[in-house]
């Protein structure tokens, strides 16, 4: 009997055990999936956000985790410098607040130590200036007890042209910004299998300036993106600039 019960005792601990590490592998399975899965979520957004009512979507599948549509989390600010002249070029409806998508999931399951912090794909900066780099950036971070994905949108600058008019040369400027929408009006949460959507529901332009331009001169345009800014670098020649604010409007929806 004493032989028996502890046999059965030991199955027991070995079951529970071999579940367990079952059950981890399946989580850590998951989190490589739903990287796979936000990759391909954000190649469908992008796709689609200079598109007027272009759809796409891409599959998720979700059970240790969740998926969170976090609406209005980040305001957008920009602002350009030129010759310690200050422009604003924007306001509290114009871009106004964009959304994150965030996947989680336990540090149970997936962990790599409090306070990791890496990026899945782009980086910490809010601006890219005249570069083919994706709009995109999705930051894996662990700062307690679980493990999240958070995709966001940079805003891209650009000097698209230089024309002559009037006999005076006028610099364009041009700065696009993708905002995401979400259906939900507060922070709400996904599991199991679904579609997520992003649907190009508006394209807006803001235009500031002209503005004067003495001698060859920098425009620094200064990007903020909820409690971060960061700055970069135009080269304009003497004349005029223009800034061209052109904002996206992507609904993101299951």
């Amino acid at each position: 009997m004493l032989i028996t019960g502890t046999t059965i005792t030991l199955v027991l601990i070995a079951s529970i055990y071999a579940y367990q590490i079952l059950e981890q592998q399946r989580g850590v399975s998951e989190f490589e999936v739903a990287k796979k899965s936000i990759i391909s979520f954000n190649d469908a957004l992008e796709s689609v956000a200079w598109k007027l009512q272009g759809t796409r979507s891409s599959r998720f599948t979700i059970e240790y985790g969740q998926l969170t549509l976090t609406p209005n989390i980040n305001s957008i600010s920009i602002n350009a410098t030129i010759a310690s002249q200050n422009y604003q070029l924007s306001n509290s409806t114009f871009p106004g607040t964009t959304g994150t998508v965030t996947y989680f999931i336990s540090d149970k399951y997936v962990t790599f130590g409090e306070g990791y912090q890496s990026y899945l794909f782009g980086n910490n900066s809010n601006i890219l200036v005249g570069t083919a780099d994706s709009y995109g950036r999705a930051l894996i971070n662990q700062p307690a007890t679980w493990v999240s994905i958070a995709l966001d949108y940079r805003v891209r600058v650009m000097r698209t042209s230089v024309v002559n008019i009037g006999g005076i040369d006028v610099n364009y400027v041009d700065i696009w910004v993708i905002k995401v929408k979400m259906l939900v009006t507060q922070p709400w949460s996904y599991i199991h299998d679904f579609d997520l959507k992003a649907k190009c529901t508006a394209i807006k332009t803001a235009t500031y300036g002209p503005y004067t331009v003495s001698g060859a001169q920098n425009a620094v345009i200064s990007v903020g993106i909820g409690s971060s800014s960061n700055s970069g670098s135009i080269a304009l020649v003497s004349g005029k600039v223009v800034f061209n604010v052109v904002v996206s409007e992507v609904q993101v929806y299951v």
